[in-house]
C-alpha cells in the first residue's frame, strides 16, 4: 500500500517536472534579437549564476558537517533525508535562477518586438514570457518537492527520519534568503540613495555603477531565495501533516483507530491534487502554450466573458484568474479525497483543509489592501511625504503594526476550526491546504522579478519609453502579486509551525507545556527574543553593505572621468563584489543561530524549555513578519505612487521622502522579513528531528 501512495506522488512530481520542460522549450523558442538587450541579459544571467555556485560552495561544509552529526546520533536514514531536502532545495533555487535570468531579456525584447508591430501585441507578449519564466520555477519547486519526498519516503519508509528532509530543506532556504536579501538590498539601497536621490538619475540608468548589482540582486533574492523559502514551507508543511496522521485518531482511546498510512497518504495526495491544479491554473493564464490550448478551449466554453479579458491582455486579472481557478480546482478535489481517505470522517478533514485554503486566500487579499497603492492606506504613507522623510518612516510603521491584527485573527479562526472538525491532524492539514497551489502561487510571484529585471535592462538599452512602461506596468502588478504571496506565506508558517511543534511534542512526549515551570518559562523569553536578534542581525548586515555600496558609487561619480555625461565606463564589477562579500560573510551568524540555540536549549535546559522555545519564536516571529512584510511593501509603492505623478512626482521632495522610506523597508520586506518564516519552522524542524535525544 505504502509503495502504491509513493509512485502516485511521484507521478505528480514528474508531472510537474515535464511541464516546467515543456514551457523552458517553448520560452527558447523567443530569441532576442537586440544586442544591446541580449548583452546586459547575459551579464546578468552570469553574475547571478556566478553568485549562486558561490554561495553552494559555502554551504556545501555546512551540510557535510551536519550530515556527519546526524549519522553519528540518529543513523544512516536521518542523514540521507538531510542531504536529499538539501541538494533538492538547492537544486530547485539553481533552475529557477538560470530560467529567470533567460527570461528577463526575452520579456524586454517581446515588449519591444510588440510595439515595432504596433498590433497591440506589446503587453501580452510580455507577460506571456514573463509568466512562462514564473511557472517553471514555481513548478520545479513543486515538482522537486514532491518528488523528492516521495524519494526519501521509498527508500526510509519512516515518517520520522524523513523529518529530516525538511531540515535539510530549511537549513539551504535560510541561508539563500538571508544570504540573497543581504546581497540585494545592498545594491538597491545604495542605487537608489546615490542615483535617484543624490545624483537625480533614473533608476536602472546606466550611470549608476551599482545598477547590474541591483539587478543580478533581483534574481539572487527574489528568485533564488523566494524560491528555496516556499519550497521548505511546501515539504515542511506535508511532512508536519504526515507525522502528525500517521498516529492520530479520530476517536481517542479505540484501539488500532490510529490513522497509520491513510494519515501519511492524505497529505501527499493533497500536494499531488495541487500540483495537478495548479497547472491547469498556468494553462488559464499562458495564452500561447500548444499544451494548454484544451483547457482554454473548456473555460472559453463555461466562463466567456472571463476568457475575453484574459484574452484581450489584462494582466491583473489574468493572473489573479489562474490562482482562483486553481484554489477552486483545489478544494473541489480536496473534497473526493477526504471521502476517499476518510469516509465517515471526511467533512470534518474537507473543512479543515477548506478553512487553511480560504484563510491563506483572504490573508493574501488583505495583505493587497494594505500594500497596494490602489487603496487608503498606502496612499496616506504617500500623503505623509508632505512633511518629510520621518513621517514616512512612521506612517509605514504604523500601518505595519496595525496589518498584523486582520491575519493573526484569520490564523487564529483557521486554527479553532480545523482544531475542533479533525484536532491535530485538521490543524496540520489547514497548513497543506494553504500551500497546496504553490505550484501557481510561486510562478505568480516569481513573475515580478523577471518583468523587474526586463524594466531594467530596457532602461540600460536606452530602448524607447513605451517599452519602460509596458516592463514597469507588468512589474506593479507583480509587486502587489508578491505580496499576497508573503501574507500566504507567513499564515501557512504560523499553522506548519505549530503542527511541526505539536510533532515534536509528541516524538518528545511532552503531554503539556506548563508555563507554571520557570524553565519553560525561560525557553519562552530566550523563542520570543530569537526573532530579534535574528532581524537584528539582517538589517545590520543589510546597513553596513549598503553604506559600502554607497561609498563605493559616490567614489566612481567622484573619480571617473565622463560618468555622467555616458563618456566614462562605470566599474560595474566592483559593485557586484561588495554585494557579494557582504552576502557571503554576513548570511553565516543567522542561519547557524537558527540551528546551534534549539540544540543547546534542549540539551541544556531540557525538552520543555525548548517547547517553551519554540513558542515563544512563533509567536514574536508571525507577528513580526507580519510587520515588517506590510511596513516594506507599503513603503515600496507609496514610492511607486508618487513616482506616477501624485504628490508632486519624481524629483520633488516629496519622491525624496519615500525614497527613504522604500529604503528603511527594503531590508524589511526581502531581508529580514520572509527569512522569519524560515527561521520558526527550521527550529521547530531542528527539534523534532533531534527529539529522541532530548
Amino acid at each position: 500500500m505504502w509503495l502504491f501512495l509513493v509512485f502516485i506522488t511521484l507521478v505528480f512530481g514528474v508531472l510537474a517536472g515535464l511541464y516546467a520542460w515543456t514551457v523552458y522549450q517553448k520560452l527558447e523558442e523567443n530569441k532576442i534579437g537586440h544586442p544591446r538587450v541580449a548583452e546586459l541579459s547575459e551579464i546578468i544571467h552570469k553574475g547571478a549564476m556566478a553568485f549562486l555556485k558561490k554561495e553552494y560552495s559555502w554551504l556545501a561544509p555546512f551540510v557535510g558537517v551536519v550530515a556527519i552529526l546526524l549519522v553519528s546520533a540518529l543513523g544512516l536514514g536521518a542523514a540521507f533525508a538531510f542531504i536529499l531536502g538539501a541538494l533538492c532545495s538547492a537544486t530547485a533555487g539553481y533552475i529557477g535562477m538560470y530560467v529567470a535570468t533567460n527570461s528577463n531579456g526575452r520579456t524586454t525584447y517581446a515588449a519591444l518586438a510588440g510595439m515595432e508591430a504596433d498590433d497591440g501585441s506589446a503587453a501580452g507578449n510580455a507577460l506571456e514570457v514573463a509568466f512562462s519564466g514564473g511557472s517553471i520555477v514555481g513548478m520545479v519547486v513543486v515538482g522537486l518537492g514532491l518528488a523528492g519526498l516521495s524519494v526519501a519516503y521509498l527508500f526510509l519508509n519512516d515518517v520520522t527520519a524523513l523529518t529530516a528532509f525538511g531540515m535539510g530543506a530549511s537549513s539551504i532556504a535560510l541561508f539563500a534568503r538571508v544570504g540573497g536579501g543581504i546581497y540585494t538590498k545592498a545594491a538597491d539601497v545604495g542605487a537608489d540613495l546615490v542615483g535617484k536621490v543624490e545624483a537625480g538619475i533614473p533608476e536602472d540608468d546606466p550611470r549608476n555603477p551599482a545598477v547590474i548589482a541591483d539587478n543580478v540582486g533581483d534574481n539572487v533574492g527574489d528568485i533564488a531565495g523566494m524560491g528555496a523559502d516556499l519550497f521548505e514551507s511546501y515539504v515542511n508543511s506535508i511532512l508536519a501533516a504526515m507525522a502528525i496522521g500517521a498516529v492520530y485518531t479520530f476517536t481517542p482511546g479505540v484501539d488500532g483507530s490510529q490513522l497509520g498510512l491513510w494519515g501519511i497518504g492524505f497529505p501527499m495526495f493533497l500536494a499531488a491534487w495541487g500540483v495537478l491544479a495548479s497547472i491547469i491554473g498556468c494553462m488559464m493564464i499562458s495564452q500561447k502554450a500548444k499544451c494548454a490550448d484544451s483547457v482554454r478551449a473548456v473555460a472559453r466554453k463555461f466562463m466567456p466573458s472571463v476568457m475575453k479579458r484574459i484574452d484581450e491582455g489584462d494582466a491583473a486579472f489574468a493572473l489573479r484568474t489562474g490562482t482562483f481557478v486553481a484554489g477552486g480546482l483545489m478544494i473541489a478535489g480536496t473534497f473526493v479525497l477526504s471521502i476517499l481517505f476518510f469516509f465517515s470522517n471526511s467533512i470534518s478533514v474537507f473543512l479543515s483543509v477548506t478553512s487553511g485554503v480560504l484563510a491563506g486566500i483572504i490573508i493574501g487579499i488583505v495583505t493587497e489592501i494594505y500594500t497596494s497603492g490602489d487603496y487608503r492606506f498606502v496612499k496616506a504613507v504617500a500623503k505623509s511625504s508632505d512633511t518629510g522623510a520621518a513621517t514616512v518612516i512612521l506612517s509605514g510603521l504604523s500601518l505595519g503594526m496595525m496589518s498584523t491584527g486582520i491575519p493573526v485573527l484569520l490564523i487564529c479562526l483557521s486554527t479553532l476550526i480545523s482544531y475542533y472538525l479533525a484536532g491535530m491532524f485538521g490543524v496540520a492539514v489547514a497548513a497543506v491546504g494553504m500551500l497546496s497551489i504553490t505550484g501557481i502561487s510561486l510562478s505568480v510571484d516569481a513573475y515580478g522579478p523577471i518583468a523587474d529585471n526586463a524594466g531594467g535592462i530596457a532602461e540600460m538599452s536606452e530602448l524607447p519609453e513605451g517599452v519602460r512602461k509596458i516592463t514597469d506596468h507588468l512589474d506593479a502588478i507583480g509587486n502587489t502579486t508578491a505580496a499576497m504571496g508573503k501574507g500566504l506565506a507567513i499564515g501557512s508558517a504560523a499553522l506548519t509551525a505549530l503542527a511541526l511543534f505539536v510533532a515534536y511534542s509528541q516524538a518528545a512526549k511532552i503531554e503539556k507545556i506548563d508555563i507554571m515551570n520557570p524553565y519553560v518559562i525561560v525557553g519562552l523569553l530566550i523563542g520570543g527574543m530569537l526573532p530579534f536578534i535574528f532581524c537584528s542581525l539582517s538589517i545590520d548586515a543589510v546597513s553596513k553593505a549598503a553604506g559600502s555600496m554607497i561609498e563605493e558609487v559616490r567614489r566612481q561619480f567622484r573619480e571617473i572621468t565622463g560618468i555622467m555625461e555616458g563618456t566614462g565606463k562605470p566599474d560595474y564589477e566592483r559593485c557586484v563584489a561588495i554585494s557579494t562579500h557582504a552576502a557571503l560573510t554576513q548570511m553565516i551568524v543567522p542561519g547557524v543561530m537558527a540551528i546551534v540555540v534549539p540544540v543547546l536549549v534542549g540539551f541544556i535546559l531540557g525538552k520543555e524549555a525548548l517547547g517553551g522555545l519554540l513558542g515563544g519564536a512563533i509567536v514574536t516571529g508571525v507577528m513580526m513578519a507580519l510587520f515588517m512584510a506590510n511596513s516594506g511593501g507599503a513603503w515600496d509603492n507609496a514610492k511607486k505612487y508618487i513616482e506616477e505623478g501624485h504628490f508632486n512626482g519624481k524629483g520633488s521632495p516629496n519622491h525624496a521622502a519615500a525614497v527613504v522610506g522604500d529604503t528603511v523597508g527594503d531590508p524589511f520586506k526581502d531581508t529580514a522579513g520572509p527569512a522569519l518564516n524560515i527561521l520558526i519552522k527550521l527550529m521547530t524542524v531542528v527539534a523534532l528531528v533531534l527529539a529522541p535525544l532530548f
